[in-house]
């Protein structure tokens, strides 16, 4: 579970990675960029889901959680995209 950053990128947010875009249907995992306001859930952590849409700058991401399907909606800054 990610703690802190190294000291290089320490408080800095990468441009490429919060302007990212997904397309629906998408795989994408769940990760936390610590260096954004609110905190984001530690559940979440590590998690991978489907894009199923958009809602503002968020997506809404489909996740498995035990038996049942769970849907959140999370800054693309936090997601990064599964082959």
């Amino acid at each position: 579970m990610l703690k802190r950053k190294s000291m290089k990128t320490h408080g800095k947010i990468s441009l490429s990675n919060y302007f990212q875009e997904f397309k629906e249907g998408e795989r994408v995992a769940v990760i936390r960029e610590l260096a954004v306001q609110p905190k984001f859930p530690r559940q979440l952590q590590g998690r991978s889901g489907v894009v199923s849409g958009k809602r503002g700058d968020s997506y809404i991401v489909k996740i498995n959680d035990l038996n049942k399907e769970k849907t959140y909606i999370i800054h693309p800054v936090h997601l990064k995209k599964l082959k």
